[in-house]
């Protein structure tokens, strides 16, 4: 079945809209993850990334540890990011980690 242009270009802007939507998603997602200066975040030494945390500041630290297999992280550990009991609707990385990092 041979389709018209004006077929074409309907089918088109629905992809766009399509697309437009899924950025505003995936925006709406960042927008809700947790910042490192966020004064919560900050009271407990949150760092989005582990390997940052200052050792001397912070000597519970070790490594290997981070949010994705604490026991307070809400999702798998193959997520990106996901909740934490700590942070209440914020989503913190799963490579990151905070002083309240726990195994129990």
């Amino acid at each position: 079945m041979k389709h018209s242009r004006r077929q074409f270009l309907l089918g088109l802007s629905v992809g766009v809209g399509s697309s437009i939507v899924l950025s505003g998603t995936a925006w709406a997602d960042a927008a809700n993850t947790l910042s490192e200066t966020d004064p919560k975040a900050q009271a407990v030494g949150y760092k989005e990334d582990a390997t940052k945390v200052d050792k001397a500041k912070f000597p519970t630290y070790a490594a290997g540890q981070n949010c994705g297999n604490c026991s307070l992280f809400q999702g798998k550990a193959t997520d990106a990011y996901s909740g934490c009991t700590l942070f209440g609707d914020k989503q913190v990385a799963a490579r990151g980690w905070c002083d309240s990092y726990s195994t129990m």
